[in-house]
């Protein structure tokens, strides 16, 4: 009896998850679909607002609801579109629906595309960084409903960065679509708490307030590591790239490659001149990903992360300094180092980090720096979790 006792529950022990998978938003139909009856109803969205495999626009247009127009971000509806790329608006062949491009002649809806709405739906899966500009957009998207008395519904997901804040604090002179708010590069938060700490810290245009409504997500918390089960866009096409893109996004205002047009993009970094490392890999056109990319054709030496990423990503909680210290060391040309276009700085959010590196700092003295304003942000954060934290 004892025997048979034993072998049951060793059967329940492998048919039982260790731990509940996230329900995001979106799947929690029942908690959204009543606040859209009767109502004219846009979706800023795009590849990845899916529900149970079905994008939410068809989802939402199957079960009667009025949606009138369809806002895309950066890399567009479809998230082909690589970065940077202008977006077009068009129309989406599936549904004939008015595709509007808040990446191409204006990243802010304008009032006469608002003013026929009742409520923009808000699904878009986002990495928790600065500089990701899904957060800008739904910046432009509560700016504009806001004043134009249309509310807002947030349909959460998790961050896969979400366990840990760091990095350099934005200093609002260098505010920009890569950088709109006094933020960590890693602020630590999904898309909805975000939005409720953009509404709640006034930080819309003369501190107008958003009507908005946060569908949040069960089983979820900031300890979890989540692994996307869609590409957010098409160069973040790994776990190991999403993690690594905090630190690694940052070479994008230097000459130093990130593997852009390569197999694994975000996960490597170097230069045909960099002296440091054993790694070599040639940038190339990928169609849809990387159709340009910095350093096209030539041999590039540095260094893959990949493994790397794979053994830090349950143990480390931080931004890594030490990928460009390194590159800046090991790069014969110094003047030449960073875009003379200011990029990086617009990246880091301010000169100090630029500056820092220069004069040769190590990491430690350069993260310690940044502490009084992290723990400011901190103290910001707290108000609009809607999750357990990581602390």
């Amino acid at each position: 009896m004892n025997k048979i006792r034993i072998l049951i529950i060793a059967i329940i022990a492998t048919i039982t998850p260790t731990a509940a998978q996230p329900v995001v938003g979106a799947m929690q139909l029942d908690k959204y679909l009543p606040l859209l009856e009767g109502q004219r109803v846009a979706v800023c969205g795009n590849h990845t607002s899916m529900v149970n495999g079905t994008h939410l626009v068809d989802t939402l247009l199957s079960r009667g609801v009025n949606v009138t127009a369809i806002f895309c971000p950066e890399h567009g509806f479809r998230g082909e579109a690589e970065a940077g790329a202008n977006i077009q608006s068009s129309k989406d062949s599936k549904t004939g629906l008015p595709i509007i491009s808040l990446y191409g002649s204006n990243k802010k809806p304008t009032p006469e595309q608002v003013n026929a709405l009742d409520v923009i739906l808000f699904d878009i899966q986002d990495v928790g960084c600065r500089f990701y500009t899904y957060i800008s957009t739904l910046h432009y998207v509560m700016e504009a409903a806001a004043e134009n008395g249309v509310a807002v519904i947030i349909l959460d997901r998790p961050n896969p960065n979400g366990y840990f804040v760091d990095g350099p604090v934005l200093d609002p002179k260098f505010r920009s679509f890569v950088g709109m708010h006094t933020i960590p590069v890693v602020h630590g938060m999904t898309i909805g708490e975000y939005g409720q700490m953009v509404n709640g810290e006034g930080w819309l245009s003369n501190g107008i307030r958003c009507q908005l409504t946060v569908i949040s997500m069960l089983n979820y918390d900031h300890t979890m590591r989540y692994s996307l089960p869609i590409a957010p866009s098409p160069n973040l096409q790994t776990d190991e790239a999403v993690y690594l893109y905090p630190s690694l996004c940052l070479f994008e205002g230097t000459v130093i490659s990130v593997g852009r047009g390569t197999e694994h993009p975000f996960e490597m970094y170097g230069h045909p001149d960099l002296s440091a490392g054993t790694y070599h890999f040639t940038p190339h056109p990928i169609k849809g990903v990387s159709e340009n990319p910095p350093l096209k054709g030539r041999d590039c030496r540095g260094f893959l992360l990949t493994e790397n990423a794979r053994e830090l990503l349950d143990s480390t909680n931080s931004f890594n300094l030490e990928y460009l210290l390194t590159a800046y060391r090991n790069y014969p040309d110094k003047e030449g180092f960073f875009l003379k276009n200011g990029f990086f700085n617009k990246l880091a959010g301010g000169v100090a980090l630029k500056n820092d590196i220069v004069a040769g700092k190590k990491a430690e003295d350069i993260r310690a720096s940044w502490q009084p304003a992290l723990t400011a942000f901190k103290a910001i954060r707290a108000k609009y979790l809607l999750y357990p934290d990581f602390e």
